[in-house]
């Protein structure tokens, strides 16, 4: 029989900007093994740790015909046939794609919308293989009437509102969760760089020690995530963690390496065209050069001890009677240098080191006697050769910029493309097994408050010009538009222990209406220099309500009952909300209301 306290399927999603990768756990069955999907369309006889993270529309159809590794065939990959919609991760962030659109007009979405229905299709494709694979572990349970948790990754590059907030949105339209399937659920689990960190210390425990300080480094396709944490507790089988400083994000990673190689490419067939006609459509054939195995594959395997200094990449459609050697081009391929191949990676490389320079720099200022134990690669970029030996290099025997390094030691995650969907599940799994997360405290990446009133002070400068309103109720005079932050930016904040806020509203006595509105706002400005009242610096978040409209009014104060008071006559209504602060959002809920 079925513990009514855990679920059936615990399913971890890591969607990438260039694979997308899915884990799980079958608790149906008695076990907590963390296993993975290897199995996808288009590579039935293979074993693949991910799928591509890829969709081809026909041409003249809004409908995708193929996504993943299917997306990827001869076929589908035929300019005549339809266009290939990749990269789009990325994009779900309205910052970033606007960057994008000014930077690169030509090959950006021309609307938010675009990238909202490509997100969608590709999740709805994702989850009905999640379903066909998985659905058959459950024995006689139908997958609509089993218990099953999605747990999903985000950028630490994203802000909950809009965001996170749209992401969630696209996962529940995909068929995530949904009113069809009532006992499934969907949350947003960790960040990328948080869910390698609890993946590496599930995996990997033996090699920290209490008290050790981790950077972790999550560098994907489109994005790396960094993130320090403490190691709190060695005493299960799992280690314990807390961040101890804000986590950081990056838009480095592999995608920019295909985008490099593909401007070079382009390039010299550009200049042997202009001489010699090639009798092809550029742009098409430097982006399945881009995407096919022999550039995939030097790619993968820079940096190893047997790389050649040259590389031969067939140019498709070329015959092989065409050479240019101004152009590189011999008997239909193009020869391209290490040292070419070198320089793309270089420029990512050189982001990378800014971004961890960074961290080490805001760390050794928060923790000036502390000393970073390791530094932690997973991720696709981070499975690189060159990559790892680069950050050694760098970082693995010291270095005078950073006295909070000089005794780091680089490591490599267990699995490092599948880190961040594996360490989902098992935090996950920890949670369910003692009542707490791998990842016990966070540090809050933004500055989170409440709009309200404040009683005003003549004599407080801060208070002077303000917009001023005297309460006909208590005959009191106060400051409108007032911030009261309840969670500071870099303070620590417990995974499982919500926040506790509680409230005061005034109330008529005539007043029926018992749903007080708040106005929950966000600032991502230094907690020392946080504004106090509503305006530049302080964007709005969301709106909440509290409604106590079953609540009787024996549980409210009266207020100038008595026959010598002055004021009007009214209730003090007090309640309390709890704040869950979670990677990359916020939950609500009224928790009680009191005397």
């Amino acid at each position: 029989m079925r513990s009514p306290s855990k679920p059936d399927l615990v399913i971890g999603v890591d969607l990438g900007q260039t694979c997308t990768g899915v884990s799980y756990a079958n608790l149906s069955s008695g076990a907590d093994t963390v296993r993975w999907i290897q199995k996808w369309p288009g590579r039935a006889q293979a074993c693949e740790n991910k799928v591509p993270t890829v969709l081809v529309y026909p041409h003249g159809s809004s409908k995708a015909s193929s996504w993943g590794f299917l997306a990827e065939s001869k076929n589908e990959q035929k300019a005549e046939y339809g266009t290939t919609r990749e990269w789009f991760k990325t994009l779900i962030d309205p910052d970033f794609l606007e960057q994008e659109r000014l930077r690169n007009p030509q090959d950006t979405p021309s609307s938010y919308s675009e990238v909202q229905t490509w997100c969608r299709d590709y999740l709805g494709f994702l989850y009905e293989h999640v379903k066909s694979k998985l659905a058959p572990e459950l024995g006689n349970v139908p997958w609509e009437d089993a218990e099953i948790e999605f747990v999903f990754s985000v950028p630490t590059t994203w802000k909950p509102h809009p965001s996170v907030e749209n992401f969630r949105a696209l996962i529940g339209q995909a068929g995530f969760g949904g009113p069809l399937n009532a006992r499934h659920s969907v949350t947003i689990g960790l960040t990328e760089a948080e869910a390698a960190a609890v993946h590496t210390s599930t995996e990997s425990a033996g090699m920290f020690s209490e008290r050790d300080l981790l950077l972790i480094c999550d560098a994907g396709g489109g994005t790396t995530d960094l993130s320090t944490l403490r190691v709190t507790d060695t005493a299960i089988r799992v280690l314990s963690l807390e961040q101890v400083d804000v986590v950081e994000g990056a838009n480095v990673g592999s995608a920019a390496i295909d985008d490099d190689f593909m401007n070079f490419a382009e390039a010299r067939l550009r200049e042997a065209n202009q001489s010699q006609p090639l009798d092809l459509d550029i742009e098409e054939t430097v982006y399945e050069m881009m995407k096919g195995k022999e550039f995939q594959n030097i790619k993968c395997e820079h940096g190893a001890p047997d790389e050649t200094p040259m590389f031969s990449l067939v140019i498709p459609g070329l015959s092989h009677s065409y050479s240019n050697p101004p152009a590189n081009i011999e008997r239909g391929e193009l020869h391209m240098a290490k040292e070419d191949l070198r320089g793309f990676f270089d420029r990512q490389l050189h982001k990378l080191f800014r971004s961890i320079d960074t961290q080490l720099q805001n760390l050794n200022r928060r923790l000036p006697d502390e000393t970073v134990s390791h530094l932690v690669l997973s991720g696709g970029l981070g499975q690189s050769l060159y990559v790892q030996e680069k950050l050694k290099a760098r970082y693995a025997n010291g270095s005078e910029l950073h006295p909070n390094a000089q005794f780091m030691q680089v490591r490599i995650a267990p699995d490092p493309q599948l880190a961040v969907c594996k360490g989902l599940v098992a935090d996950r799994l920890r949670k369910l097994t003692v009542g707490r997360s791998v990842l016990g405290w966070r540090c809050c990446r933004a500055s989170y408050g409440i709009v309200c009133k404040e009683l005003y002070d003549k004599h407080k400068p801060s208070h002077v010009g303000r917009e001023i309103r005297k309460d006909s109720r208590d005959g009191k005079t106060y400051v409108l538009r007032s911030v009261e932050w309840f969670v500071k930016k870099g303070e620590p904040v417990s995974i499982d222990r919500p926040i506790e806020h509680d409230f005061m509203r005034k109330v008529d006595l005539e007043d029926s209406i018992r749903v007080f509105p708040t106005e929950v706002v966000v600032s991502y400005d230094e907690k020392d220099v946080l504004p106090n009242f509503s305006g530049p610096g302080v964007q709005k978040l969301c709106d909440i309500e509290s409604d106590l409209s079953s609540a009787s009014e024996k549980e409210f104060k009266e207020k100038n009952r008595r026959i010598w008071q002055f004021g009007q006559r009214y209730f003090q209504v007090k309640y309390q909300i709890k704040v869950i602060i979670g990677p990359a959002d916020l939950r609500f809920e009224l928790c009680e209301y009191f005397h």
